[in-house]
C-alpha cells in the first residue's frame, strides 16, 4: 500500500445531513509515501482548495455557516458541485483517502458522485485519524476528546485557519505523521 498516494481530504459543508446539506468547500493534500529501508516518509505532491456554490443555501445550518466562515460574496467566483468532484476525481485517482472523521467526509463525497454522476475514482481503502488516534492513544488520561483540535493541542500542532478546508486537511496530515510515530 506504500506505492499508493494518500490524499488527505477535508469538506466544509452547510449543515451534518448529506440528504439536505451541500459541500461548499473541498481542500486536500496529496502526499507520496516514500519507503526507505523499511521506514516510510512523506512528500507533498500537491495541495489544492475548492470553494463550491451551494445550490439551496435556504436548507443550510446557520450554526455550520457561522463555524465554516460562509460568506455569500466569497463564493462568487465558486465552482459548480459538478466542476470541484470534476477536479477532485483528476487529483485523487487511485490514492487512499485519508480524513479526520472520514465517515462524514465520505457521506458526503458519496452523495455529491452520485449526484453528479461522476465516479469515485479513489482506492477502496479509507484511513480515518479519529480511528487511528482512537486505537493509538487508548488509556491516555490527558486525551479526553478525539476532535481535530483536541489532538492538534495535544500534538502541539498549529491550525490556523481551523474549519477551512484545506487548513483542516493540512492538519490532518501533520496529525496522521504524528499518530504513525506512536
Amino acid at each position: 500500500m506504500h506505492k499508493r498516494y494518500l490524499a488527505f481530504l477535508d469538506t466544509e459543508t452547510t449543515g451534518l445531513d448529506p440528504a439536505i446539506h451541500e459541500i461548499i468547500q473541498i481542500g486536500g493534500v496529496i502526499v507520496k509515501q516514500i519507503l526507505t529501508d523499511g521506514k516510510v516518509t512523506f512528500e507533498v505532491v500537491d495541495e489544492f482548495e475548492y470553494k463550491v456554490k451551494p445550490e439551496n443555501i435556504a436548507q443550510a445550518d446557520k450554526v455550520a455557516l457561522r463555524v465554516n466562515g460562509y460568506d455569500e460574496a466569497d463564493w462568487v467566483f465558486a465552482y459548480t458541485l459538478k466542476e470541484a468532484m470534476t477536479m477532485l476525481a483528476e487529483k485523487t485517482k487511485d490514492c487512499i483517502m485519508v480524513a479526520h472523521n472520514a465517515y462524514f467526509d465520505l457521506n458526503f463525497f458519496d452523495a455529491a458522485w452520485k449526484k453528479t454522476g461522476i465516479a469515485n475514482p479513489m482506492h477502496y481503502y479509507a484511513i480515518d485519524t479519529i480511528s487511528v488516534a482512537f486505537t493509538k492513544l487508548q488509556g491516555k488520561s490527558e486525551v479526553e476528546k478525539l476532535s481535530l483540535r483536541a489532538l492538534s493541542e495535544y500534538f502541539g500542532l498549529e491550525n490556523k485557519n481551523a474549519h477551512t478546508a484545506l487548513s483542516d486537511a493540512r492538519t490532518t496530515f501533520e496529525l496522521y505523521k504524528k499518530l504513525m510515530l506512536l
